[in-house]
C-alpha cells in the first residue's frame, strides 16, 4: 500500500466508520478489513493517529485498527504476518514523540506500544527502555507524562510474562532501572507536596497523577522484578514507605487513589513475595490496626482503604508460610520468625479489641442499608447474599471474611468474647432502642457466621428454645430486624447442631412469618426435612403468594429455588410412602413418559401458541427428565426436533438449551450425534456469527462435551466449527474465558484425536498460506503465552498431557518450543499433585480409579442418573485416568531415546534451571 496515495483513501474509510449510518458504516468497516493484510495498512494509520489536527474519532478508530492489528498480525509465524522493515518503521514512529493531547488516545497508545513491547523487548527492540527513561525527565509537562504513562503499560506488560526466560529479562530490567523508578516517584511525591504547601492546586493535581504513575511503576518492578527482593535494600526501603499514608488535601480523589495503590504494594509484596515480607509483618499489622480499629482512623479512612486494611490483616493472619508446622522440628525458620510476630502483635487486650469492634462497629447495618431496606427490599436481599470475591473490594463480607478467619485462628481468646457480648443480650430488647436492635442483629450474625467453631460451646437447642423463639413471636414492625436475622441465624446453625424434634417448632413458626408483612423477612425462609410434610400445603400456598407478590427477577428466581428445593426435599422423604410421586423420581420418571414428553413437546414447540407462556417451565421439565433419564428411548430422542427452532430465538432461555444439549451428549453421544449434529452445527454456526462472548463460551463448551463423550465422532461431526477455533488461537484471543475454551477444544482434538488434529492442521495451513510446521509453532507459542488464561485445574492439566503427546518428535518446530511444552507440565504439575506427608512422595490428586455408589443421609439428595454417567465418563476421561507425572516422564524419557544422551541433555539445557528443579522434584522415584 502505497502511502502518499492510501493516506487520503484510508482517512475516508475511517471517517466513513464513525458513521451512525448503516448504510456507510458497513461498506467502510469491510473495506477497512480487507485493508488489514495489505503491507504498508498499519504505517497510514500510524501517520493518520499522529496527525493532531484531524478528528478525534478518526484517529481513535486509527489506533484501536492498529492495536488489533498487532494482536493479529505482529507475531514472526502470524498467517499474513508484518514484515520486518514496516514493523522496525512503526516501531519508531511509535516512541518519536510523546506529545498526544487526547487522554484517551494517548492511554490507547501506550496499550498498542506495550503490546508491541511483550512481543519485541528487549531483543528486537532494544532502544524503547532508554527513550522512555530520557522522555520521562522531559521539563514539558505533557511529554513527561505521556512518556511516563507509556513507561508504566510497558512495565506492567513485561511483568505479565510468564516464561522463565521471561521473567529473568524483566528482572535484569528490573535491577538496572530501579534506582531511577525509585527517585522517579520520590522526585514527584516531592514536588507534589510542596505544591500542596504552596496551595496551587491544579499544579498538585498533574504532579499526583505523575506520582500514581511512577509509583505504579514501582509497584510491577517491586514485585515482580526481584526473585528474592529482601536482598534488595531498595526493594525493602520503597515497600517500607507504603506503609506512610499522606494526609487530606484538595486532591482528595487522586490522593486517594494513591493511598489505595500504596496498599496494593504491601498486598501484591505480600501475596508473591511472603518471606520477604517477614521484616514489615508487625508495622503492616500496626499500620492496619491503628487505623481500622483505634480511634486514629476516625476521620482520616475511607470505605476501600479500610477494605484494604482489612485484606492485609486478613492474609497475614492466614498466610501458610507464616504457620508452624504440627511438629515444630520440621518448621522453617522463616515460619517459625512469622509466627513470632505474629503472637507477639495479636495479644489478648488487641484480639478483645478487634474482636468487639469488628461486631460492634463494623457490624452494624448502617443508614444506607436500613433505607434499602425500607425502600427496596428485594435489592437490600441481594446485596445482602454477596459472595465469591466480594470480599476483596466490598466492606461488608470483608469484614465478616475477616472475622471468620481471626475467629477461626484465635478461637480460644474471642469465644469467651463473643460468648459476653450474647449474654449481654439475652431476653428481649426493647423496640423503642434502635442502638440495642442493631447490636443484637450484629451479634446474632457473628454467632452465625462462627458457627461451626462456636460448636462445643454453645448449646443452641436451649438457647433456640430459651431465647431465639420467643424473638420469633415478636410481632412489633421494628423487631423485624431481629426476627430476620433469628432465621437466618437458625438456617447457619440447622446443620451444625440443632435436634430433629425441635424442627416441627420451628415449621410451625416459618408458616407465621411466611405472612410476616415485611418482604426481606419472608424472602429468608428456608426449611427441610420429613418433619415439614404437614405444613407443605400451608407453605406451598403462602409461597405462592410471595411468588406473586415480588417483582424483582432475582428475587422471584429465589423464591422458585425454594420451591424446587421443597419438592426435591419432600420428593426424597414420601418415596416409600407415597406410590404415585415414587414412580415419578429417579430413574423411574421414564414411567411417566406417556404424561411428560407430550407436555415438554407442547411447550417447547414455536409453533404452538402456548409455547409463549409454557416455554421456560417446559424446558426445565426436559432438562430434569432428561438429567433423570435411565436411557435415550426413540420418543425421548425425538422431542429435540424442536430445538433448532429454539435456537433461532437466541432467548434468555439458550442457557438452558446448551444444557439440554449436554444431558443428550452424556445421555446417548452416538444415537444423538448421527441424528441430530448437523443441524445443530448450522445453528450453532448461525449463533457465533452475532453473540456475545459469554453466549460463545456456552457453544463451544457443548463442542467441547462432545469431544469428551466421544472423541472421534465429536471431531467429525462438529469438523465446521472446529477452524474458527483454530483461528482463533494463532490470532490470540483477547477474551481470556473464550480462549481458555478454545485451548480446551484443541487440547481434547490433539490429545484424543491425533489424526483429526493432524488433518485440520493441514487445512488450516493452506488457507493460510504456511508450512503446517511454521503454523503448529504458532499454536504451541499462543498456548505456552496464553496458559494464564486457563484457571480450571482439569483444563490445565488437559493442555499439559496434549502438548506433551507431541513428544516424542524429531521435529525442529516441537524441540524449539520444548521449554514452553516443559513450562506449562512444571504449572500443570503444581495444580495437581498432592505430595504424601507420610512418604515424601507426590501424587495426582485428579486420578479417578472406581465409581462408587454416595453413601447418602437421610437429608442428602442421591445422585441424578446424569451425575452417575458422569462420574463414569471421567474415569475414561486421560485427566482423570492418566497420571501426569508419570507421562511427564514416559515423554521425556522417550525424547530422550530419541535424541541420544548428548542430544537430550543439549535440550534440557535450554531449559530454566529453576524449572529443570521442580520438575525433578516431581519425577522423583521414577
Amino acid at each position: 500500500m502505497d502511502m502518499d496515495s492510501a493516506s487520503s483513501v484510508v482517512l475516508q474509510a475511517l471517517t466513513q466508520a464513525t458513521s451512525q449510518d448503516t448504510a456507510v458504516l458497513k461498506p467502510a468497516e469491510e473495506q477497512l478489513r480487507q485493508w488489514e493484510t495489505q503491507p504498508g495498512f498499519y504505517s497510514v494509520l500510524l501517520s493518520i493517529f499522529n496527525n493532531h489536527m484531524l478528528d478525534v474519532n478518526v484517529r481513535w478508530l486509527a489506533v484501536l485498527y492498529f492495536k488489533n492489528g498487532i494482536d493479529r498480525y505482529w507475531r514472526r509465524v502470524a498467517p499474513h504476518a508484518l514484515s520486518e522493515e514496516e514493523k522496525t518503521l512503526l516501531r519508531a514512529g511509535l516512541i518519536t514523540n510523546f506529545n498526544e493531547p487526547v487522554n484517551q488516545i494517548a492511554t490507547q497508545i501506550a496499550v498498542l506500544i506495550a503490546k508491541v513491547a511483550r512481543l519485541d523487548c528487549p531483543r528486537q527492540w532494544p532502544e524503547l527502555i532508554p527513550i522512555l527513561l530520557e522522555s520521562v525527565k522531559s521539563q514539558d509537562g505533557l511529554q513527561q507524562h505521556r512518556a511516563l504513562l507509556t513507561f508504566y503499560h510497558v512495565t506492567k506488560t513485561l511483568a505479565s510474562k510468564r516464561l522463565a526466560q521471561d521473567r529473568r529479562l524483566f528482572q535484569d530490567l528490573a535491577s538496572g532501572i530501579y534506582s531511577f523508578a525509585c527517585s522517579l516517584w520520590s522526585h514527584h511525591t516531592d514536588c507534589f507536596l510542596q505544591q500542596i504547601y504552596a496551595r496551587d492546586e491544579a499544579a498538585a493535581l498533574g504532579l499526583l497523577e505523575r506520582t500514581l504513575l511512577s509509583l505504579k511503576v514501582l509497584r510491577k518492578l517491586t514485585v515482580h522484578g526481584f526473585q528474592e527482593p529482601q536482598q534488595n535494600i531498595e526493594v525493602m526501603v520503597s515497600i517500607r514507605s507504603a506503609l506512610i499514608v499522606g494526609s487530606d488535601s484538595p486532591c482528595r480523589e487522586k490522593l486517594e487513589k494513591t493511598i489505595i495503590l500504596f496498599t496494593k504494594v504491601l498486598l501484591d509484596f505480600l501475596e508473591h513475595h511472603p518471606c520477604a515480607f517477614i521484616p514489615l509483618i508487625h508495622r503492616s499489622l500496626e499500620f492496619a490496626v491503628s487505623y481500622v480499629f483505634t480511634p486514629a482512623g476516625e476521620g482520616v479512612t475511607f470505605e476501600r482503604f479500610i477494605v484494604q486494611c482489612m485484606n492485609l490483616i486478613k492474609m497475614i493472619v492466614k498466610n501458610d508460610a507464616y504457620k508452624p508446622a504440627k511438629n515444630i522440628d520440621d518448621s522453617k525458620p522463616e515460619s517459625l520468625e512469622a509466627h513470632k510476630i505474629k503472637t507477639a502483635f495479636f495479644t489478648y487486650s488487641t484480639l478483645t479489641e478487634i474482636g468487639r469492634r469488628l461486631v460492634s462497629h463494623y457490624f452494624l447495618l448502617t443508614e444506607e442499608e436500613l433505607t434499602m431496606w425500607e425502600e427496596d427490599p428485594e435489592s437490600f436481599g441481594t446485596v445482602e447474599e454477596t459472595g465469591g470475591d466480594s470480599w476483596k473490594y466490598s466492606l461488608r463480607p470483608c469484614t465478616e471474611v475477616l472475622f471468620l478467619d481471626i475467629f477461626h485462628n484465635y478461637s480460644q481468646t474471642l469465644t469467651p468474647v463473643l460468648l459476653d457480648m450474647v449474654q449481654n443480650l439475652q431476653g428481649p430488647t426493647n423496640v423503642e432502642d434502635p442502638v440495642q436492635l442493631l447490636m443484637k442483629d450484629a451479634v446474632y450474625n457473628a454467632v452465625g457466621l462462627a458457627a461451626y467453631e462456636l460448636f462445643d460451646n454453645v448449646d443452641f437447642d436451649q438457647w433456640f428454645k430459651n431465647q431465639l423463639l420467643g424473638e420469633l413471636q415478636v410481632s412489633h414492625h421494628r423487631y423485624k430486624l431481629i426476627r430476620r436475622r433469628v432465621i437466618w441465624l437458625i438456617g447457619q446453625w440447622i446443620s451444625v447442631k440443632f435436634k430433629s424434634d425441635l424442627r416441627p417448632v420451628l415449621y410451625e413458626i416459618i408458616l407465621s412469618l411466611m405472612q410476616d408483612p415485611d418482604l426481606v423477612v419472608r424472602h429468608l425462609q428456608t426449611f427441610r426435612t420429613e418433619q415439614f410434610l404437614p405444613y407443605l400445603e400451608s407453605i406451598f400456598g403462602l409461597l405462592f403468594q410471595l411468588l406473586q407478590q415480588v417483582t424483582e427477577c432475582d428475587t422471584k428466581m429465589q423464591v422458585l429455588h425454594v420451591i424446587s428445593c421443597v419438592i426435591e426435599r419432600v420428593s426424597i422423604q414420601v418415596r416409600f410412602h407415597m406410590q404415585y410421586l415414587g414412580n415419578g423420581l429417579g430413574a423411574e420418571s421414564k414411567n411417566l413418559y406417556p404424561f411428560l414428553l407430550p407436555v415438554i413437546q407442547l411447550s417447547t414447540d414455536v409453533s404452538q401458541p402456548p409455547h409463549v407462556y409454557l416455554l421456560e417451565d417446559g424446558l426445565e421439565l426436559w432438562l430434569v427428565t432428561l438429567e433423570n433419564s435411565p436411557a435415550i428411548t426413540p420418543e425421548l430422542l425425538r422431542i429435540f426436533q424442536n430445538m433448532s427452532a429454539l435456537l433461532e430465538l437466541s432467548s434468555e432461555n439458550l442457557r438452558t438449551c446448551f444444557q439440554i444439549v449436554n444431558a443428550y451428549l452424556y445421555l446417548s453421544a452416538t444415537d444423538f450425534l448421527q441424528n441430530y449434529a448437523e443441524s445443530l452445527c448450522r445453528s450453532f454456526c448461525d449463533l457465533l456469527k452475532d453473540i456475545t462472548n459469554e453466549g460463545q463460551v456456552q457453544v463451544l463448551k457443548v463442542v467441547e462435551i462432545a469431544l469428551k463423550v466421544s472423541p472421534v465422532l465429536g471431531a467429525h461431526m462438529f469438523q465446521p466449527l472446529l477452524p474458527a477455533v483454530f483461528r482463533g488461537i494463532v490470532d490470540g484471543e483477547r477474551y481470556p474465558v473464550v480462549m481458555s475454551t478454545y485451548l480446551g477444544i484443541m487440547g481434547r482434538v490433539l490429545l484424543q484425536n491425533s489424526t483429526f488434529f493432524s488433518s485440520l492442521l493441514t487445512q488450516m495451513a493452506s488457507e493460510c498460506n504456511q508450512e503446517m510446521d511454521q503454523l503448529l509453532g504458532s499454536v504451541i507459542e499462543m498456548w505456552v503465552d496464553r496458559m494464564d488464561n486457563i484457571t480450571q485445574p482439569e483444563r490445565r492439566k488437559l493442555s499439559a498431557l496434549a502438548l506433551l503427546s507431541l513428544l516424542p518428535s524429531d521435529n525442529s518446530v516441537i524441540q524449539d518450543k520444548f521449554c514452553g511444552i516443559i513450562n506449562i507440565c512444571v504449572e500443570a504439575l503444581h495444580d495437581v499433585m498432592t505430595e504424601d506427608p507420610d512418604t515424601g512422595t507426590y501424587k495426582d490428586c485428579m486420578l479417578m480409579s472406581h465409581f462408587e455408589e454416595p453413601k447418602l443421609s437421610d437429608d442428602e439428595e442421591p445422585p441424578t442418573e446424569q451425575d452417575k454417567r458422569k462420574k463414569l465418563l471421567a474415569l475414561e476421561d486421560p485427566v482423570h485416568a492418566v497420571s501426569l507425572h508419570q507421562f511427564v516422564y514416559e515423554k521425556l524419557k522417550a525424547q530422550q531415546t530419541l535424541m541420544g544422551d548428548p542430544g537430550f541433555g543439549a535440550l534440557m539445557e535450554l531449559v530454566d534451571t529453576e524449572l529443570v528443579r521442580q520438575l525433578r522434584e516431581f519425577l522423583q522415584g521414577f
